[in-house]
């Protein structure tokens, strides 16, 4: 199972948010330097939730694969801090907000078939252990050897934290199950809470310093929840919620257009309402069995399997105006339905118990529930929610929404009507009822920007007028009963009786035709309404997955909009920079097909030419006599507010020496062993070298290392990873030119037109404004930038400039080295010049690699497009000063 892309994005934004918190500790300015990079200059300031430990969420929609994003963040957050405190153990702790909750994902997380734990394994190395609160109490498996040599996964409730009864408190007393915690407890106390016993559970998770992930963030918000985090001692904490609280800090959004993209959801969701709610349980009835047919056919054609279920959502037994659970069950089987296809959930009945509603031989095709669906309960077959009563509570209408969201086999079908949802209510009251609906869809994370309203004209006037009908989307599409009479209705008609109304419901209503009382065959009523609904929903499908298709800015969704920094092309250029296409280098692909397309070609990416590249047989000198005496830089500053430092960047120096001194215990085998062992995961990730050849290059170096420089690596391994890694790069640099060279000289690199402008574009802070730029306000740049673009600019042949954006957002030449030029400009004879600019003050050690592929780039690029870079003073052979440059460029 890997990630969808929108998933990738998450992780990809964690990532970038640690990156930014270890380059700037301070939890207010790294988060606001985060977004100020992606342009989105008006988030809300950090909540300092929990003082000192960054705490951060994602939002992502129901059915958007939270836990999986949660398994894959898992290995991102403790790669992160790893450098830093290479001795602490690797407890995860897991919080979910309910019991049935609890169960699904410790099974899910322990079950070595299911694709978390396959993941887990991946990731881990197959040294993953999944607990519950019991285990620990009885140090089940937990104890302190075992949590050193692991991933330990602790799954608990918010509650099982709160101490609200006997067994609950166990947490908080003394334990000598736990006492191997103890064995080694030396400076400590202050991680400690003094009133309760060091060998309590609470005050072991403690000093293990865990990482907490909260599933569903937004029950976890009241003073206690907060007051139970910072209990927990945690160094970093992540929320994934769909509907995130005030006072979440959110890194990451995903909207449901992503979702729609990776046939994760069945959206656009069609609501329709009837007159009483027995026309809206024909309507359940008669749609299901439509869908059925449809599923059937496809699966004929090729197609999976699917038998699409209705939820009843009856009212609790509260008076005797209800329509409960009973009656409901008793009149479907009365119309016919046979028994055994209709189940009962709520919280004192569960008829589901056992059932796999996935299975081809389950029968169900009806449920009855109140609320007792509305956490943890998954089956994609849940196509139709009928709703028996109004909507009072827009949190139990959304939790139940939530379980007819989900795409059957995350693929999309072959039939329109597969791919969608359907809500039908029975309110007399419809504005509000579908308020209430487009609310609690809105808190199942989809946006409110995407309304559609598809209420007939004549329909929309019968409503009543004291009711603000909703701004309408694509993203749900409305639907009221043209047949709408229920103000002239008898009382036994009327939805806001009892359930009287559904005595009128007989099983030649669920004909599609039937024979009226005039003898006459005619169509059935609810049967000319579905059928209006299924046709405004084929629509509401194209129009969806067109806006899917055309989406744009998957990574600042819809409700960031307002809080970008926008700049659009300024009219006069805009047509002809939406049609021109600068050039980028593609590689020819094998498809794999009898007759090869001999066109076939993929972006060009630096890893393909690493992908031989043997690092453990190429040179390991390095000299280590220069190695900065500092041995954190994070330790050393003053941040200034010390409740907004990052905990995780503290190092702890006894720590630090306890495990050192562990390591140098044993024997010189030992030793290298282990040092290789915990250099090798400081390095990280440098894909596409593989971990094996890393952890051979680096046994190579330290196989040389003397006893004292073991000590030294030992007491100083960030500076000596830095040297590495520096030696690694430029070995990998080389041998990426010397094979980017050669097979561009045999034609398997091609150059063609590619990287188009964005209409809009959004930098992270803004350049003060010259002369003929494209965009309305470019992004901003130094000094010596400013002063060659403003003398660029004033030349009387420059028609416009741009100020490339940065990494994964502007243009890059991609060779052996991705290089992001810092202007690309146009003359009024149609020349591109793509320009880098070299200050004095710039660390430019790499201009010569950059100059190298520039120039190849040009020489392939012909005569229209041309590259330069640009010194002030001291150029490398090849570049030009920046007074060269200028008459140069008069002449284009």
């Amino acid at each position: 199972m890997e990630l969808k892309d929108y998933q990738d994005r998450v992780i990809d934004n964690l990532a970038g948010y640690l990156a930014e918190l270890e380059v700037n500790p301070h939890l207010r300015k790294a988060f606001k330097a985060y977004w100020d990079e992606k342009g989105v200059t008006g988030m809300e300031p950090y909540k300092n939730n929990v003082p000192g430990v960054p705490h951060v969420c994602a939002k992502v929609p129901t059915a958007g694969g939270k836990t999986f994003i949660a398994v894959n963040a898992i290995k991102t957050i403790l790669d992160a801090f790893a450098v830093y405190h290479p001795e602490r153990s690797k407890l995860v702790i897991w919080l979910v907000p309910s019991l049935t909750i609890l169960e699904q994902t410790v099974r899910n997380l322990a079950d070595p078939e299911h694709p978390y734990r396959q993941r887990l394994n991946q990731l881990f190395r197959n040294r993953v252990v999944v607990y519950e609160k019991r285990d620990l109490l009885m140090g089940a498996g937990f104890s302190a050897d075992a949590v050193s040599e692991q991933l330990s996964i602790v799954v608990m409730s918010f509650d099982s934290l709160r101490a609200k009864n006997k067994e609950d408190r166990k947490i908080y007393q003394d334990n000598g199950y736990l006492a191997s915690f103890l064995a080694n407890d030396t400076n400590e106390s202050e991680s400690l809470l003094p009133e309760y016993d060091p060998s309590a559970l609470i005050n072991v998770i403690r000093r293990l310093k865990p990482v907490v992930i909260v599933d569903e963030s937004h029950n976890a918000e009241t003073a206690l929840s907060v007051e139970m985090l910072i209990n927990l001692n945690p160094h970093f904490i992540f929320d994934l919620t769909a509907t995130p609280r005030n006072n979440s800090n959110i890194i990451s959004y995903v909207d449901a257009m992503a979702l729609k993209k990776q046939h994760m959801v069945k959206l656009p969701v069609i609501v329709a309402n009837r007159s009483s709610r027995g026309e809206a349980i024909e309507s359940a009835i008669i749609l299901r069995r439509q869908l059925e047919e449809i599923a059937i056919q496809e699966e004929a054609k090729g197609g999976k399997y699917i038998r699409p279920i209705v939820l009843f959502q009856a009212q609790p037994r509260t008076g005797e105006d209800n329509t409960t659970y009973e009656k409901t069950k008793q009149k479907l089987i009365e119309l016919g339905i046979p028994e055994q296809q209709i189940k009962i959930k709520t919280a004192d009945i569960n008829e589901l118990k056992g059932i796999d509603l996935m299975s081809r031989e389950c029968t169900v095709r009806y449920i009855i529930t109140v609320n007792a669906l509305k956490e943890g309960w998954d089956c994609p077959f849940a196509y139709i929610l009928a709703s028996l009563a109004d909507k009072s509570s827009a949190v139990d209408v959304e939790q139940i929404l939530g379980r007819i969201l989900r795409m059957p086999h995350v693929q999309q079908h072959g039939h329109d009507l597969l791919n969608l949802s359907y809500v039908f209510t029975a309110s007399s009251l419809f504005m509000d009822t579908l308020q209430s609906v487009v609310k609690a869809l809105n808190r199942a994370g989809f946006s409110d920007k995407d309304y559609r309203d598809i209420t007939p004209q004549h329909d929309q006037q019968d409503q009543p007028t004291d009711h603000t009908q909703p701004e309408t989307n694509d993203l749900f599409g409305m639907f009221q009963d043209q047949s709408d009479q229920s103000n002239n209705l008898s009382p036994e008609k009327s939805g806001s009786s009892n359930l009287d109304d559904l005595d009128a419901i007989g099983k030649e209503y669920l004909l599609a035709t039937h024979v009226g009382t005039d003898g006459v065959k005619e169509e059935s009523c609810s049967q000319v309404f579905v059928d209006q609904v299924t046709q405004q929903a084929i629509v509401q499908n194209k129009n969806y997955e067109e806006q899917a298709k055309e989406a744009v800015n998957a990574d600042i969704p819809a409700d960031l909009e307002d809080k970008m920094n926008k700049h659009k092309i300024k009219d006069i250029f805009r047509k002809q920079a939406m049609d021109m296409k600068l050039p980028q280098f593609f590689t020819k692909v094998e498809t794999g097909a009898w007759f090869d397309d001999d066109d076939a070609v993929q972006i060009f990416e630096r890893e393909l030419l690493l992908k031989d590249f043997k690092l453990s047989q190429a040179d390991a000198s390095i000299s280590f006599e220069d190695v900065e005496t500092e041995m954190y830089r994070v330790d050393l500053e003053e941040i200034g507010d010390e409740n907004y430092k990052a905990t995780p960047f503290k190092v702890n120096v006894n720590d630090r020496r306890k495990f050192n001194a562990l390591i140098l215990k044993g024997d010189r085998s030992s030793q290298v062993m282990n040092l290789t062992a915990r250099l090798a995961d400081l390095i990280g990730n440098m894909y596409p070298i593989t971990d094996q050849e890393i952890k051979k290059y680096i046994g190579r170096i330290v196989e040389s290392f003397s006893e004292s420089q073991i000590r030294d690596c030992l007491e100083r391994d960030v500076s000596y990873i830095r040297k590495i890694k520096q030696k690694i790069t430029t070995l990998a640099d080389a041998h990426a030119y010397k094979t980017f060279i050669d097979i561009l000289d045999i034609d398997k690199i091609l150059i063609q037109p590619s990287f188009g402008f964005s209409e809009i574009i959004t930098p992270s802070s803004n350049a003060p404004a010259l002369p003929k730029s494209l965009y309305g306000t470019e992004a901003s740049m130094g000094i010596f930038e400013s002063r060659v673009i403003n003398d660029i600019a004033n030349l009387e042949n420059i028609q416009w400039w741009h100020r490339n954006l940065s990494r994964g957002k502007g243009f890059r030449i991609n060779g052996f080295i991705n290089h992001y030029p810092d202007f690309i400009v146009r003359t009024k004879t149609g020349k591109v010049i793509v320009i880098e600019t070299k200050g004095d003050d710039r660390d430019n050690s790499d201009s010569e690699f950059k100059l190298k592929l520039g120039k190849l780039w040009e020489a392939k690029c012909g005569s229209e497009f041309k590259y330069m870079m640009i010194f002030d003073n001291n150029p490398v052979s090849g570049a030009e000063r920046l007074s060269d440059a200028i008459k140069k460029l008069s002449l284009f």
